[in-house]
């Protein structure tokens, strides 16, 4: 059977991030080169070994929704709403004349809602004993509730689950979203992720694991990717949200058409439960695979936002498989790890980091790596990192990558539009 696939393009982003609460608050910040992380503000940190993260700042949750309902909401189904709202709005998703039964949602988070749990249990143990949980505890705290919410809204009836794969989450959701679409399963989508664990057991427990940078002097330069003396991730929270739509839909309704969604990739690394691939196996496999699927060769590629989290092994890792799927071409790239800037949002950290790939395809310039002090000798000097200060560059295709816990990857490729 012959099946012709449909083109997919981006009419709509929002986000809520560390760095602002806003697309282009977001964006203008990443450019120039501004740390989102701080002394954490959300909870007591005396006890904690860090006591910093890249917080969304400036969010009051009545700002958007009535206190009522705002009680009736994690944190980061809060996120994903605000950042919904905002795609939806860019996208003019809501006009007249779209067939709502052919507009889905897809969501990602790893986690979901952490602090609603929390809570439950702190109330739950200061009392005799007697179950009394809030009748919103389940709903609350759910993964696939942030999509249910955005669906009931907007009145979205197309197909709506959520994906969980631990920091890949949401750019699953954009690759599902993208395969939804062009097999004309939908008409669009509002993909994407939302993260809110800037708790006592997220700090906690990446603490235990050894995962966080404990720079607590310095947090704003904690973030190192691909420094010498990079020591773990800054843990962040906020949302990202991108509307994806078939081209010919797109083009009938008049929408402006911000990006292509060019292919993806999802492989795993079959290997540790934490730690990546020590030659980048998975890496270099879901690269191969985004490219193949995009129909685009190595050299095509112009940007790499790259996961890049800050730790020891992982940067190395995904660098050795950068440098064994591009060859020579890897000299001509720009790479560049948002993450120095927002910190990792963890399930939302492949959609805020999709819409700076995205970005960086319509303006033309690659947000900066910061917080560089020391070469790393196990890196080739030769790669451009784009350390301390965005450079200037035409971006015809850039690719994003995520990489989860359990071994999980993938990568999405965007590029200009074209007719």
């Amino acid at each position: 059977m012959n099946l012709t696939l449909k083109r997919v393009v981006v009419t709509g982003l929002g986000a809520v991030t560390p760095l602002g609460n806003d697309v282009p608050s977001y964006w203008d910040a990443l450019i120039n080169g501004v740390s989102g992380a701080d002394g954490i503000k959300q909870f007591d940190v005396t006890k904690f070994k860090t006591k910093f993260a890249c917080e969304v700042k400036n969010f009051n949750p009545e700002d958007f929704f009535e206190r009522k309902e705002a009680r009736k909401l994690d944190r980061f189904s809060q996120l994903a709403l605000v950042a919904a709202d905002e795609a939806v709005r860019h996208s003019n998703l809501t006009q007249e004349g779209i067939d709502h039964d052919r507009v889905g949602i897809i969501w990602g988070s790893g986690i979901g809602g952490m602090i609603t749990f929390i809570e439950e249990m702190k109330n739950f143990a200061a009392g005799d004993g007697t179950p009394r949980f809030n009748p919103f505890f389940i709903p609350k705290l759910i993964l696939d509730i942030a999509g249910g919410h955005i669906s009931m809204k907007y009145g979205f009836r197309g197909p709506n689950f959520s994906t969980v794969s631990a920091c890949a989450s949401s750019t699953n959701s954009i690759i599902d979203a993208f395969n939804y679409i062009r097999l004309g399963k939908a008409d669009a989508f509002i993909c994407g992720g939302s993260e809110a664990v800037v708790t006592e057991a997220g700090i906690g427990g990446f603490n235990a694991m050894k995962a966080l940078s404990e720079r607590n002097g310095e947090p704003k330069t904690a973030s190192r990717p691909f420094d010498l003396s990079r020591d773990g991730f800054v843990l962040g929270e906020g949302a990202g949200a991108i509307v994806v739509e078939e081209y010919e839909h797109a083009k009938r309704r008049g929408a402006h058409i911000i990006a292509e969604v060019a292919g993806g990739g999802l492989s795993a690394d079959a290997y540790h439960l934490t730690a990546p691939h020590p030659e980048g196996l998975g890496a270099y496999n879901v690269m191969r695979s985004a490219l193949a699927d995009a129909g685009l060769k190595p050299e095509d590629i112009d940007y790499i936002n790259v996961h890049g989290t800050s730790t020891p092994l992982g940067d190395i890792s995904e660098i050795t498989a950068i440098q064994r799927v591009f060859g020579s071409h890897a000299y001509e790239l720009n790479i560049s790890s948002t993450k120095s800037m927002t910190g990792h949002l963890l399930g939302a950290a492949g959609a805020i980091e999709a819409i700076a790939s995205i970005m960086a395809t319509v303006h033309d310039i690659i947000p900066p790596t910061i917080n560089h002090f020391t070469d790393d000798p196990s890196f080739d000097p030769r790669l451009n990192f784009t350390f301390t200060t965005a450079q200037k560059r035409v971006v015809n295709a850039a690719l994003s990558n995520t990489f989860g816990f359990g071994g999980h990857n993938a990568s999405v490729i965007f590029k200009k539009p074209s007719d």
